[in-house]
């Protein structure tokens, strides 16, 4: 099975680049299967349907989340209509949304499932025990388990990787907009990268303008947040797993400038 992954979509200028290489991405990988995260979709700040229509669209099957997700009211009310779109999992009992969703592919069925980390970041329940609860509640349903781990810090990306080793088939970190160049499969068959990195504007702050996000620094108060505009980048992972183990046989890690026509990147 192949799969593509698109690292955190910033606003406008995510989508745009999204658009404008998703179809040869298509094309030179195969594609079986194609999720994105899109906690920054809209202007930076949450999902709403508008904007998750235009990545649907385009060939996208799932988009997951993160701490953003929530920042919009529509974004929280879109979560309770399309099961495409996804949160963390270990939110409370009772949050809006599914972390997990469960998608037929002409290959086979793949359960995609959205964690969330707790260091440096909002005191929710258990990524570890929450994989562990839906991984013994699907296993005799769905082989290939793909999670996206929305968390800050590195270790505990790394511990939760060699947690479930071998359970899952692949384990992408995002987050911090900022790409890894770890990539690679882990004893037990796991294909892991510590982060996907942004698919955005990188001249800026992890997708914001400089000037207010250096402002917050300066005077420690809140900025509003713009999302920039230039020099943008498209990150990813392509993985190559197999149908009958679940094990990962290939991750490639992809970063792509808004112009580059190299015969690396596009089949002409």
């Amino acid at each position: 099975m192949n799969i593509l992954f698109i690292g955190d979509i910033v606003g406008q200028p995510g989508l745009d680049i999204v658009r404008m290489w998703l179809p040869s991405l298509q094309k030179k990988y195969r594609t079986d299967l194609i999720i994105a995260n899109g906690e920054n979709l809209s202007d930076g700040k949450g999902c709403t349907e508008k904007e998750a229509k235009q990545l649907f669209d385009l060939g996208v099957n799932v988009i997951t989340g993160g701490n953003h997700t929530w920042d919009k009211q529509q974004s929280q009310d879109y979560l309770k209509k399309d099961t495409r779109v996804i949160r963390p999992l270990n939110y409370p009992r009772g949050t809006h949304g599914n972390g997990y969703t469960i998608i037929d592919t002409s290959v086979g069925k793949v359960c995609v499932l959205n964690l969330q980390g707790r260091a440096f970041m909002a005191p929710i329940d258990c990524p570890f025990r929450s994989a562990e609860w839906l991984i013994t509640k699907i296993k005799n349903e769905v082989k290939i388990i793909f999670v996206d781990f929305h968390a800050e810090a590195t270790a505990e990306k790394l511990a939760l990787a060699n947690f479930l080793d071998g359970k899952v088939s692949v384990i992408v970190g995002t987050h911090t907009h900022v790409q890894t160049s770890d990539e690679r499969i882990l004893k037990n068959g796991t294909g892991y990268i510590t982060d996907v990195g942004m698919t955005g504007p990188y001249d800026s702050v992890i997708g914001m303008k400089t000037e207010a996000a250096i402002n917050r620094f300066l005077y420690q108060t809140p900025q509003k947040y713009q999302t920039a505009t230039d020099n943008v980048h498209l990150s990813g992972v392509f993985i190559k797993v197999d149908e009958k183990t679940g094990k990962t046989l290939l991750i490639e890690r992809l970063f792509i400038p808004e112009f580059d026509r190299s015969e690396n990147n596009i089949d002409e």
